[in-house]
């Protein structure tokens, strides 16, 4: 709101002393998260250094001092970030399936592009499983002991099911036209491709192309 000056009377004129005391201008702020902070830039290479670890020495074996001589930490720098091994996997797992969910999403928007969707879709997934497979095999077997980790993982696979129930609905076939159908058929999809998956990435780079080959002929064929 503006300052409003009464009829009969100017305002005063500044002084050049009150003009000095006013505040300067702000400067433009630095948006927040522009430039990594130390702290942030640690959490990450703790969780960078953990991912590594896990495919060269598997969780059972790795430890925190491995993980914080990774990271190029102490122990106790790092339980400032995380109480346990427990946690720090967690976390990773929290990174990891953020990227699923957004593929997982992108999923869902391309929906109306049907059968070319199921591509897409496969495509992005085998992208993800090759480049983060060892955490999600982790999180997969871990989810049972670790309620944390199974909440993360049924969390995002109901948002894959809701993706391909999206794209079945605009796949030719008139039996999805009941969206309750739809609906199982995209769950049985979606834990079929997840086992699959699973299976590939342990044992090779051809197998996890094999298996994503083999799941999306199997999806278009119940699009179909």
């Amino acid at each position: 709101m503006g300052v409003t000056v009464s009829d009969n009377r100017l305002p005063r004129r500044t002084s050049d002393r009150s003009q000095l005391a006013m505040p300067a201008q702000p400067k433009p702020n630095r948006r927040h998260g522009a430039t990594p902070r130390k702290g942030d830039m640690r959490e990450q290479a703790i969780l960078d250094t953990a991912e590594r670890l896990l495919g060269e020495q598997g969780y059972e074996a790795m430890t925190i001092a491995d993980i914080a001589q990774g990271a190029g930490i102490t122990r106790g720098a790092l339980y400032f970030y995380f109480g346990s091994k427990q946690d720090v996997l967690t976390a990773l797992v929290a990174r990891t399936v953020d990227a699923l969910q957004e593929k997982s999403r992108a999923a869902a928007d391309d929906a109306a592009r049907g059968e070319h969707a199921i591509d897409e879709a496969m495509l992005r997934t085998e992208a993800l499983w090759r480049q983060h497979g060892v955490v999600m095999r982790a999180a997969i077997d871990l989810a049972s002991s670790v309620p944390e980790i199974d909440t993360l993982w049924n969390d995002t696979a109901d948002i894959f099911v809701g993706a391909i129930t999206e794209i079945l609905r605009h796949t030719p076939s008139p039996s999805h036209g009941a969206n309750h159908d739809n609906a199982a058929i995209a769950r049985a999809l979606c834990w079929m491709i997840e086992r699959s998956f699973y299976q590939g990435s342990r044992i090779s780079s051809a197998e996890l192309t094999h298996a994503r080959k083999a799941c999306t002929e199997i999806w278009h064929r119940v699009a179909r």
